[in-house]
């Protein structure tokens, strides 16, 4: 840990420099890319001018030297996929120490942490994933170059951890009481062969969830409101196998895997909606003179249209079919076969841009003087509710930082408040606040902001 504690003396200067970065609310023009009702604009404005939330704003800020260094505390405690759990205890004892009492980690490995509010309005989940890209025994170390922060997973997505504390402390600091239930979790799962396993298991749990806001990465300039889904499978190939020339005339799990290969890359996709494929790994086969057994290869499809997914998976697995026929129709003992097995699905899913949800983050993100550039399509947690119709989006932790999912992973502190700030902002807004406005999001009766 003697790496961290030399990243934490710059931090000491940074404090002074927050404090002298003050910058007024609504500094950038009002954004244009969402169109926002005339009630919920009123109601976000009163919320935006409450003198708590004000407090709460300016202490956000001023606390976010503390912020980072937790941000790099957690950066520096491994968390490879499916090896999430000592992040994950961390993480849990932050909830308890941050008033939290009784938070937990569930079966999935998730840590919970649920802030009650007066019982009168929906249940908001939001939510940073514990799970790095990064293999286990990856050195995690964190490094200060060049006024950079330098570390694998610092910023995907341990900066949307960090956010996700620095958001809690304010909350329980500023006395202000939700309508409705907020529950905040550290996920597992969001990376790789995770598969949203963690965020899957969030649902199944708490079916009253009503809305969801996952903090993921860095630089807050878009709002992911659509999740590209995916189908990822291992197509398995199987056979006799031989000597390659005592038994030369047996058909062969490789070749038959070559000849699939060929013709899925041969296909042609839509460019809208975006459909793409790749074949990311093969193995298989014993020797260099041995015919192959077995064989396999990954295949990663996507599309932002659940109908073009489910087309390129059948032609996917009849490509396969067809491989395996030729090969055995080559040969005068063609035994080989083929089994698909899914090892990935991320549901297609979309919040529409009127929702409430996605107003509530423009009018945030204009409070805070943050340019919104973007509506995006993304693979996220978020892809989950959006595929069950329950409204939710991704938004990023605040600061700078680039090289994800490589060693090389950097983020630097760049008016990095203002991604807690926001998702501070949008909380209140959807749960509501009690005797000052009402929640944004409907609750499980189905009542909503405009009903006053």
């Amino acid at each position: 840990m003697n790496s961290l504690r030399q990243c934490f003396a710059p931090l000491t200067a940074l404090a002074v420099v927050v404090a002298s970065l003050v910058q007024p609310l609504n500094a950038q023009p009002a954004q244009t890319l969402v169109e926002i009702d005339q009630p919920l604009a009123e109601h976000f404005a009163r919320l935006a001018n409450d003198s708590r939330v004000q407090a709460a704003l300016d202490d956000i800020e001023a606390r976010e030297p503390e912020t980072i260094r937790e941000q790099l505390r957690m950066t520096e405690i491994p968390a490879p996929p499916f090896l999430e759990q000592e992040r994950a205890e961390y993480f849990v004892e932050q909830l308890r120490f941050r008033g939290l009492e009784d938070a937990y980690i569930d079966s999935e490995g998730n840590a919970i942490g649920i802030r009650r509010g007066t019982g009168n309005g929906p249940t908001i989940l939001i939510a940073a994933h514990l799970d790095t890209v990064f293999p286990e025994g990856t050195d995690v170390s964190v490094e200060l170059r060049g006024g950079r922060y330098y570390a694998p997973g610092i910023g995907d997505d341990t900066r949307g951890l960090a956010a996700l504390l620095s958001v809690l402390e304010a909350l329980q600091s500023s006395g202000i009481e939700t309508e409705g239930d907020i529950i905040f979790a550290g996920n597992v799962g969001e990376e790789g062969r995770g598969d949203l396993r963690g965020v899957k298991a969030l649902f199944r749990d708490f079916p009253e969830i009503d809305g969801f806001v996952s903090i993921d990465g860095v630089r807050l300039r878009r709002i992911t409101l659509a999740g590209t889904g995916s189908r990822r499978f291992e197509f398995q190939f199987s056979g006799p196998g031989g000597h390659s020339f005592g038994a030369f005339g047996l058909a062969s799990a490789i070749h038959a895997m070559g000849r699939a290969i060929a013709k899925i890359a041969e296909f042609e996709t839509p460019a809208l909606p975006k459909t793409t494929f790749t074949v990311g790994t093969v193995a298989g086969g014993t020797s260099v003179n041995s015919i192959a057994a077995d064989a396999v290869f990954a295949i990663d499809m996507r599309s932002n249209d659940p109908q073009e997914l489910a087309l390129l998976e059948e032609r996917a697995k009849a490509a396969a079919l067809e491989a395996v026929a030729e090969e055995n129709a080559r040969w005068n003992n063609g035994e080989i076969s083929v089994a698909f097995k899914l090892i990935g699905d991320r549901p297609v899913g979309r919040t529409p841009a009127d929702s409430p949800i996605v107003q509530a983050a423009a009018l945030a993100f204009d409070t805070v003087g943050i340019e919104l550039e973007e509506l995006s399509t993304s693979s996220t947690d978020s892809n989950v509710p959006m595929s069950l119709g329950i409204p939710a989006i991704t938004i990023a932790g605040g600061g700078d930082g680039g090289d994800a999912h490589s060693p090389d992973e950097w983020f630097a502190p760049d008016e990095s408040w203002v991604g807690p700030q926001t998702a501070f902002l949008l909380l209140l807004a959807l749960a509501g606040v009690d005797e000052l406005i009402p929640a944004f999001m409907p609750d499980l009766d189905g009542s909503s902001a405009q009903s006053d």
